[in-house]
């Protein structure tokens, strides 16, 4: 007999959306040209692209040369990270030779003249870029952070940049007052992620945005710029940069119903980038290689169906997940105080239910439910390899047994109450062999 699969971990990967598929299906075979090509296919792949673009500039509330397409999250926030220090490091080794050209050329600034912060002199700030002494800056974020934002950040903070992160409570808040009270006269870059991966946490993206403006204008200015993940964010919340006050924004296909290999960066008009890879001129030189037609186009059909059934979509699974957490309860499955993060509601995704089961070893359990044909994860999909426990469940102050005893469920459009009957019914059974 065929099991009942039951697939709750939306968090790492969604299916592809049937209109996002036919989207798509032109550019794996007729329409295969090359955007580059002056020909009617490589005509037609350029205004697939610029289509694309624009339909996702005008849910930002932007302009589609603020949109910048990559392969997806990870690279995303390694070209925001990277590419605003390396393109400090540059401007820096620049102002100190001036017969020197830059390293890179980056994105070009139709904003005011650049504006170079004041950067830290001691010891521990000074590095060393081809071969010139040039002062490395700070760095604020989170310990709850991607690790596609975690890894580029501490690889700097290893070549001699400043990295203060910031506290988050035990529903893993970041207070905005900390935020501001970091900031020295050194501070590049604020990156703060939108929604939290493991315990789906929302944070006040739009506040911190709010006062990081108001300490640019106060000291007159550009800097710090900031940067938000919203990866997970994409189904269910607001993405209106000029709301949110963010400066750099990254998204990708793959947690919204869309292809994976297909991302995005938003950087507001003004901000230079150094780019990662160098060789060609496609996304005005920010992003070399020849485009992922389909990819981006899949992007842009996801985001624009995700955020027009985005209201719906937060009702249905608010009342699922409420539905799933008080059955774990009356099921005596778990207690009361056993959900990692935020209560469900306005502070938390309302797809993502972190659970504690006191006592059992989380991966054991995960296992288990694969067998029984229910779908979940114990942390991060991306941390498969890594056996470091949750730096987020860490962060939020779990003992070293809640993190292992934790299970993360994240619904999805196939979600109803008879799947999560089905997967209560599999939970009993298997945690009485416990």
């Amino acid at each position: 007999m065929k099991k009942k699969l039951i697939y709750l971990d939306h968090a790492a990967a969604t299916p592809l959306d049937h209109r996002v598929l036919a989207a798509m299906r032109p550019f794996f075979a007729s329409e295969f040209g090359n955007p580059a090509a002056l020909h009617d296919l490589g005509v037609r792949a350029r205004q697939a692209i610029d289509a694309s673009r624009k339909s996702m500039a005008e849910i930002f509330h932007t302009t589609p040369d603020t949109i910048t397409f990559t392969s997806g999250g990870t690279e995303s926030n390694n070209l925001a990270i990277l590419g605003i220090a390396r393109q400090m490091l540059s401007a820096a080794h620049t102002t100190a030779n001036p017969s020197r050209p830059p390293l890179g050329k980056g994105r070009v600034s139709k904003s005011p003249p650049f504006q170079e912060p004041v950067l830290s002199g001691t010891k521990e700030g000074v590095g060393v870029v081809a071969g010139a002494e040039t002062s490395r800056g700070q760095i604020i974020t989170t310990p709850i952070e991607h690790d596609s934002v975690l890894g580029p950040i501490k690889k700097l903070e290893q070549d001699g940049w400043k990295v203060t992160y910031l506290p988050v409570d035990k529903a893993g808040l970041i207070n905005p007052e900390d935020v501001i009270r970091a900031i020295r006269p050194e501070t590049v870059l604020i990156s703060v992620m939108y929604a939290n991966n493991e315990i789906g946490t929302i944070e006040p993206i739009a506040e911190i945005g709010r006062m990081i403006l108001r300490y640019r204008k106060k000291h007159k200015t550009q800097y710090p710029y900031f940067h938000t993940d919203a990866c997970q964010a994409s189904p269910y919340l607001d993405l209106d940069v000029d709301k949110l006050h963010v400066d750099l924004m990254t998204l990708n296909g793959s947690k919204m119903y869309g292809p994976k290999g297909a991302g995005l960066l938003y950087a507001r008009r003004g901000v230079t980038l150094e780019p990662l890879l160098y060789g060609g001129s496609q996304e005005r030189g920010m992003r070399p290689g020849t485009e992922n037609v389909a990819g981006i186009v899949g992007l842009a059909k996801a985001l624009k169906l995700v955020q027009k059934n985005r209201d719906k979509e937060i009702k249905k699974m608010t009342n699922l997940s409420q539905y799933f957490y008080k059955q774990l309860i009356t099921n005596q499955l778990i207690t009361n105080n056993s959900l990692n993060g935020p209560e469900i509601g306005e502070h938390r995704l309302p797809n993502n239910l972190n659970i504690e089961f006191p006592g059992i070893e989380g991966e054991a359990l995960l296992l288990y439910l694969n067998e029984a044909g229910v779908m979940c994860s114990t942390s991060s999909a991306c941390g498969l390899e890594s056996s470091e426990p949750s730096h987020v469940l860490e962060a939020i102050g779990a003992s070293p047994q809640a993190v292992r005893s934790s299970i993360r469920f994240s619904l999805g459009k196939s979600a109803s109450r008879q799947n999560i009957q089905h997967t209560l019914t599999q939970l009993k059974k298997i945690l009485q062999l416990f």
